[in-house]
């Protein structure tokens, strides 16, 4: 998947998760920093391999 797809996919979750009133489960700072160990993860993983 490219990033742009990734990132229409994951407004499309957001959207939906508005109109459905769904509570994140985690507090915001805590999801961003999970974001970022995701995204740093990634691009390590791309670098070693």
């Amino acid at each position: 998947m490219t990033y742009l797809q990734v990132l229409l996919a994951g407004g499309l979750v957001g959207v939906l998760y508005g109109a459905l009133r769904v509570t994140s489960p985690a507090p915001p700072p805590v999801a961003l920093f999970g974001l970022l160990g995701m995204l740093l993860g990634q691009s390590l993983m791309g670098a070693v391999l």
